[in-house]
Order: C-alpha cells, then sequence, then structure tokens
C-alpha cells in the first residue's frame, strides 16, 4: 500500500466524523486526535522496527519489548487507581507473562529468535496482557466497592482477608476472562483474525496463516488467564493493613 493509497483510505474516518456532527455526539475532537495520533505512532513504529530488523541485534530486540512493557504499565497504572503498588504489580505481571510465553516458544522451537517473530508476537502477547489488566481492574474495583461490608464482616467473625476478597477476586477473573473466551468461540466462522487476515493479505498461504493464527489464540488464552490471576493475587493484600484489617481502595480513604 502506497501513501496516496493511505490518505484515501481516510474517507473511512470522514464517515464516522460526519455522524458525530449529524447527531451531535461530541466526538469529533476525540477521533481527530485519536487518527492524528495513531498515523504519528505507527510510523514512528514502522520506522524503529525497520531499524531494529536490519540491525539484527539481540540488544535492540530487547529494548523494543521493554519499550512496549513500560507503555503498556503507564496505560493500565491510571486503572489502577486506588490500589498501592500497582504500577510495579502490572510491571512485574507483563514480565512475567512475556517471559513465560517467549520462553516457551523459544525453547520448545515454535518460533525462531528472530526479531521478525519476537518483537511481533511480543506485542500481541503484552498488548493483550495490557487489555485483560484493565478489564480486571475495572471489574475488581467495582466488586470491592460494593463488597465492603461484606469483607468486614468476614474479617470481623474471624475469615482472613484472602476468604474476605475470595468471592470479589474470582468473579473479577472471571469476568474479565469471559470476552477472550466466547471470542475463540467464533473465531473463524464469524470474524478472520487480524493476524491471519494480514498475513493472507500480505501474500502468504492460508494454511500457514490459520496456523500463526492458533499459536497466537492459544498466547492469548494463556495471557487472559495469567494476567487477571497475577495482577488478581499480587493486588489484594495491598488492600490491608499488616493487623489484616482492611483498609479498602486508598483514594477512597484521602490518602
Amino acid at each position: 500500500m502506497s501513501y496516496i493509497e493511505l490518505a484515501t483510505a481516510l474517507i473511512f474516518v470522514v464517515i464516522p466524523l460526519a455522524l458525530t456532527l449529524v447527531l451531535r455526539l461530541g466526538l469529533e475532537r476525540d477521533i481527530v486526535i485519536a487518527t492524528v495520533r495513531s498515523i504519528i505512532q505507527l510510523l514512528i513504529i514502522g520506522y524503529i522496527l525497520t531499524f531494529v530488523f536490519e540491525s539484527d541485534s539481540p540488544i535492540f530486540m530487547l529494548l523494543m519489548i521493554l519499550l512496549m512493557i513500560v507503555a503498556a504499565t503507564q496505560n493500565i497504572r491510571r486503572k489502577g487507581d486506588g490500589i498501592p503498588g500497582i504500577m510495579w504489580i502490572i510491571v512485574l505481571t507483563l514480565v512475567t507473562i512475556e517471559a513465560l510465553t517467549m520462553g516457551l516458544m523459544l525453547g520448545l522451537g515454535i518460533i525462531p529468535f528472530e526479531p521478525e517473530k519476537v518483537i511481533p508476537i511480543s506485542g500481541m502477547v503484552i498488548g493483550n496482557s495490557m487489555v485483560l489488566s484493565l478489564l480486571f481492574l475495572n471489574k475488581f474495583k467495582d466488586e470491592v466497592e460494593r463488597s465492603d461490608d461484606v469483607i468486614e464482616l468476614i474479617l470481623s467473625l474471624g475469615g482472613t482477608p484472602k476468604v474476605a476478597i475470595d468471592r470479589s477476586l474470582k468473579n473479577a477473573i472471571r469476568t474479565s476472562m469471559i470476552p477472550t473466551v466466547e471470542a475463540q468461540k467464533t473465531m473463524g466462522l464469524v470474524q478472520l483474525p487480524g493476524m491471519m487476515s494480514g498475513l493472507i493479505i500480505g501474500g502468504a498461504d492460508p494454511m500457514e496463516a490459520v496456523l500463526y493464527q492458533l499459536l497466537i489464540l492459544f498466547l492469548i488464552l494463556t495471557t487472559a488467564s495469567i494476567s487477571a490471576t497475577l495482577v488478581g493475587y499480587l493486588a489484594y493484600p495491598r488492600l490491608f493493613n499488616e493487623k489484616m484489617q482492611y483498609i479498602g481502595l486508598t483514594y477512597r480513604k484521602g490518602k
């Protein structure tokens, strides 16, 4: 695709802009900002990836993955407002998931240690981990805020913090995983996944595209379960003090 063809494709931005203007939805500024930012960010990352691929250096490859983790952490951290130490919990979660998934793939010989393979797949793993962590934190904070009285009651009756928070924690983990599980049930019937479509458009054999897409689907399922579980079990102790007293979300206490 040429830059001229890309410019022509901006018609797909004009359509939602026109709709939001006609319906007075007030989203014009957000659409323009999102479009401009996506163009700039993707063009920059395109040049960076070209340099990294051509250099074929493990150092640049690792720096690229580190940049992804830092960017994802900053995005998730805002959703975790009120949970002390949430930034380091997110960093540990993302690093663990990346190390586990990439270690298994490279160790089992599923993919070669090449920037062209490692960086895109790492981006998908980290990106999906970010989305799942956001979903979990959103649901977890909502569950905790609605269960204040129940949590304190269980503690007052001699229950441990783990017992008191168990229902809220597992509800949040379950809810954050449901979209991933449900999406996989209809994959290939309702939609052709992004990676598979991209490979086919790029001229790859459809069956090779299917195999790579299945790899990504399996990775996403692992990412969904580990992300929510790690963030949840690392975060919930922060809602209690050293005396096992419930302190809740700290922003609600003015801290």
